[in-house]
């Protein structure tokens, strides 16, 4: 048996460490490219204003802030429809769009939690009118025992209408729990042993015929030809879930920016909103009230 020579070699992690050193840096400079171009972004006199296409009442707002009020202020406006609201909060964030007209605080808190976005809601714009709809009854007292009701899927306008049905009795909610972002776990009295479906907002109009009763906004029945006739509820939009002129929290000081936001709150624009007879608007986007 002869002994074999052989050495010990400490294994090296320097590469290793390298790498991982090169990793942060380059994160690093990441972050830094992106904050140095959010410093960097400045608007022009002319504003992209974002609306949802499925919500026409939305650009008919910003087409008359646009036509009747901006120029007042030195800007001219451009209403973008997107389709995805995530994407165009993103598009605000990032300085792309000046604004975006769509959302209630509840939609917008669930938005940033989810993203991180930074974004601010500036002021309220109007409210949606939102209601209860049925093919089957004209009343909301005629719903029957274990009637099938539709709600919204998206947790922000759920709780919308969850704090609709507790506020006229026919629930009730989980006292813990904020009733406005109420969810459907959270009902603890169901006296009329309401059967809950979820479904997409813009898909309810063509449900109607399937169930006893939905709950959404007028707009996206009206967009889905469902006459106001069949709405057997309307109650007053409460002020909680206004839209809001949201804007890019970094760019809250931009000149431009700050003159968007004085045409918005101009109080031409809610005087319009009580008067017009459009009907894209009328009975669909309110004044703003006092509570």
């Amino acid at each position: 048996m002869t002994q074999q020579d052989f050495t010990i070699r400490k294994k090296n992690n320097w590469p290793w460490l390298v790498a991982l050193v090169a990793v942060i840096i380059i994160a690093g400079l990441g972050w830094h490219f992106i904050a140095q171009q959010r410093q960097t972004v400045t608007f022009s006199t002319t504003l992209k204003v974002h609306f949802e296409p499925a919500m026409a009442g939305e650009q008919r707002l910003i087409e008359y802030v646009g036509e009747h009020i901006a120029p007042d202020y030195g800007i001219k406006l451009e209403a973008v429809g997107l389709q995805d609201p995530v994407q165009a909060d993103r598009a605000v964030a990032a300085g792309e769009y000046a604004a975006t007209v769509y959302q209630h605080q509840w939609w917008l808190k669930q938005v940033v939690d989810a993203n991180k976005f930074e974004l601010t809601p500036a002021i309220p714009l109007f409210q949606w009118a939102f209601g209860i709809y049925s093919d089957r009854y004209g009343a909301i007292d005629q719903l029957p025992q274990g009637a099938e009701i539709v709600v919204p899927n998206d947790g922000a306008n759920q709780g919308q209408a969850l704090w609709l049905l507790q506020r006229i009795g026919l629930i009730g909610l989980d006292p813990a729990v904020e009733p406005r972002t109420a969810k459907l776990k959270d009902i603890n009295s169901n006296p009329h042993n309401f059967n809950f479906k979820e479904l997409d907002l813009l898909t309810m109009p063509r449900a109607l015929n399937s169930v006893d009763a939905a709950i959404g906004y007028v707009s996206q029945f009206d967009a889905g030809k469902v006459p106001r006739e069949k709405g057997i509820l309307f109650p007053p939009a409460p002020k909680t879930f206004a839209s809001q002129l949201v804007i890019g929290t970094p760019y809250l000081a931009d000149e431009n920016i700050e003159k968007l936001r004085q045409a918005f709150a101009d109080p031409r624009l809610q005087q319009w909103l009580k008067e017009t007879s459009d009907p894209l608007v009328k009975g669909v986007l309110v004044p703003v009230s006092a509570d």
